[in-house]
C-alpha cells in the first residue's frame, strides 16, 4: 500500500473502497487519512476475553463462544405477526437466546445444531433465560481456536452503508501509515512534551483508537485520558492558529476610513432621554477609533440584557451614515431583528437616514424594491435576518457589518455579509482595485458572559470588549448554573411565569 499525504490523498487509496464505499464515507466527512485518524471513537467494548454463558448479567456486554443446541423460526404473538430466528446456545457453563428479527435464508441454514458460534452482544434478561439480540457473530470451523482481541474495541459515530467492521479495518490501515514520520509532523517541541507528560501525536491517536485492555475507561468515557488530553490540545491549539490566521488576513486587507466631523452623532445623542454610562462611552470610543483606522474593526462587544449594546451599535452605524456609507445589522430571529428595526426607524428617520427591512420572509416586488434601495445606496442602514449575505443582495458601499446574538452564526457567515463591502458608487480603475482590497468592519454583540480566558481562545480572531455597567434604574441580570436534575422544576416556574404574564 502507498504512503499519501494524510490531508490530500483520497481514501480510495485504502483496500476495501471503491467509488461507491468513498461516496458513503464522504457523507461521514471522511474525505482522506487524516480524516480517518481524526475520527475518533466515542465508547468501546471489550472483546479481549471470552466469558462463560454462565458468568453472564443482564445489561452487561460480553464475547462468548459456544455451541448451538437448537435453531427455529417462529413468529410473534403481539400485534401483527412477525418472524424471528431463534438460536439456543450453551458452553457447558450455561445456555443463552440468540434473537434474530432480520435474517436471511443464507443465515437461516448456516445457524443450525452443532455449529460452533463466536458472539457479541448486549446481554438482556428474556422471558425464560439470558438473550442477546441482532449479536455480532462468526462461525468457528471445527476445533478452530480464535484468538481474542488484543485491544479494546472503538465504536464510531457512522451513517446508514458504514458499518462498524469497515471504520475499524480503515483505521488499522490508517495508524499502520503512522510508522512513517514523515506523514504527521509535529509542530511542538521535545521540551514541551516532556513538560507536560504528553503523548507524541501518533502515539495518541494509536492509543485513543486501539486502547489495551487494562485502560482506564472512566478517564476514557469522560475524555480525561492523557492520549485524549493530547488530542484535544492538538484541536485547540489548530483552532488557535486558524483564527490568528483569520485575524492576520483581515488586517492585511483595507476598510473604509469612517472620518467624518460626529455631527450626527452629537445631535443623536443630545435627542436621547438618558446619558450613556461610563462603559458604553468607553465602547464607543474604542469602535470609532476602529472605524476611523482603516484597518478592517474585528470587535467582540459583551453586555448583559438592558446594558445598552443597541445603542452602541447606533452610534457606530450613525458613523458610517455620516460617511456616506451603508451599514447591516444582522439578528439570528425574525422577532430580534424586528426590534432592532423598529429602534433603528424611530431613531433615525428624525436625522433624515433611510433604514429598511429585509428577511426571508419578503417576497416579490416589495423585495425587489428593498434590494433596488441597498443596491442605489439609498437605504442607508439594513436591518435583517440570514438574508442580508444571500446572493441576490447588493450593497452599494457597505462598510459596517454588525451581527447580534454572535453565538448564533458561524464565522463564515459572518465573513459573508462582510465580504460584501465592495463599492459600486465609482467605476474608476483604482476603485475597482479597492473594491477588491476592501472588507466591511465587523461588530460583533453577544450578550452571553464570556471569561476572558474564553474571549481570548474561541474569538482569538476578535478584539474584545465589556460592557460592564447598567443603565440607572436597571436591574443587574443574574446569572446561574441550574443542575439537569432541577429541570421539571425550573419548566414549572417559566410556565408559572409565563401564565402570570
Amino acid at each position: 500500500m502507498k504512503s499519501p499525504p494524510l490531508h490530500t490523498d483520497s481514501l480510495d487509496c485504502l483496500k476495501g473502497v471503491g467509488p461507491r464505499v468513498l461516496e458513503r464515507l464522504n457523507k461521514l466527512g471522511l474525505n482522506c487519512i487524516q480524516d480517518v485518524l481524526f475520527h475518533l471513537p466515542y465508547r468501546y467494548e471489550d472483546r479481549t476475553q471470552i466469558i462463560p454463558i454462565g458468568s453472564l448479567r443482564p445489561a452487561t456486554s460480553a464475547l462468548i463462544e459456544g455451541e448451538i443446541n437448537h435453531a427455529e423460526v417462529t413468529f410473534t404473538r403481539k400485534g401483527k405477526s412477525r418472524r424471528m430466528l431463534l438460536v439456543h446456545m450453551s458452553d457447558g457453563t450455561g445456555s443463552l437466546l440468540l434473537r434474530f428479527f432480520y435474517f436471511n435464508k443464507q443465515q437461516q441454514q448456516a445457524l443450525v445444531a452443532g455449529s460452533r458460534l463466536r458472539c457479541f452482544g448486549d446481554v438482556r434478561s428474556g422471558p425464560s433465560s439470558l438473550e442477546i439480540v441482532h449479536p455480532e457473530y462468526s462461525q468457528l470451523n471445527p476445533g478452530e481456536t480464535l484468538p481474542v482481541k488484543q485491544a479494546l474495541t472503538p465504536v464510531y459515530h457512522t451513517v446508514d452503508g458504514v458499518s462498524q467492521t469497515l471504520l475499524r479495518r480503515l483505521s488499522e490501515q490508517c495508524l499502520a501509515l503512522l510508522d512513517n514520520d514523515q506523514l504527521l509532523s509535529e509542530y511542538l517541541s521535545e521540551s514541551f512534551f516532556k513538560k507536560h507528560k504528553y503523548y507524541l501525536l501518533k502515539d495518541a491517536l494509536r492509543y485513543v483508537h486501539r486502547p489495551p485492555p487494562d485502560a482506564d475507561l472512566n478517564l476514557m468515557f469522560n475524555a480525561q485520558h492523557i492520549s485524549q488530553i493530547r488530542l484535544i490540545f492538538e484541536e485547540l491549539l489548530a483552532q488557535h492558529l486558524s483564527l490568528q490566521t483569520l485575524r492576520n488576513k483581515a488586517r492585511n486587507k483595507t476598510a473604509r476610513k469612517l472620518n467624518s466631523d460626529n455631527h450626527l452623532l452629537f445631535k443623536f445623542l443630545k435627542s436621547l432621554p438618558f446619558k450613556l454610562t461610563r462603559a458604553q462611552q468607553k465602547v464607543n470610543q474604542s469602535i470609532l477609533q476602529d472605524l476611523e483606522s482603516g484597518t478592517p474593526m474585528m470587535r467582540l462587544v459583551q453586555g448583559d440584557v438592558g446594558s445598552g449594546k443597541t445603542v452602541v451599535a447606533a452610534l457606530a452605524c450613525l458613523k458610517a451614515a455620516e460617511s456616506k456609507m451603508q451599514a447591516a445589522i444582522m439578528a439570528p430571529t425574525e422577532l430580534l431583528a424586528e426590534q432592532h428595526f423598529a429602534n433603528f426607524k424611530h431613531w433615525f428617520e428624525p436625522l433624515k437616514i433611510k433604514v429598511v427591512w429585509l428577511s426571508g420572509q419578503i417576497k416579490g416586488k416589495k423585495r425587489q424594491q428593498v434590494l433596488e434601495a441597498i443596491k442605489s445606496g439609498e437605504a442607508q442602514i439594513i436591518v435583517g435576518t440570514h438574508a442580508l449575505f444571500q446572493n441576490d443582495v447588493d450593497y452599494h458601499s457597505l462598510a459596517l457589518a454588525i451581527t447580534d446574538e454572535q453565538h448564533r452564526f458561524g464565522v463564515q457567515q459572518r465573513m459573508s455579509l462582510a465580504n460584501k463591502a465592495t463599492d459600486h458608487s465609482s467605476t474608476s480603475p483604482q476603485s475597482v482595485s479597492q473594491q477588491q482590497a476592501n472588507l466591511a468592519h465587523q461588530l460583533i454583540m453577544t450578550a452571553t458572559p464570556i471569561p476572558r480566558s474564553l474571549a481570548m481562545t474561541a474569538y482569538a480572531d476578535l478584539d474584545y470588549s465589556v460592557i460592564d455597567e447598567l443603565p440607572p434604574g436597571r436591574k443587574p441580570v443574574s446569572t446561574v448554573v441550574i443542575p439537569e436534575q432541577r429541570r421539571d422544576e425550573i419548566m414549572l416556574r417559566i410556565h408559572s411565569a409565563c401564565t402570570e404574564g
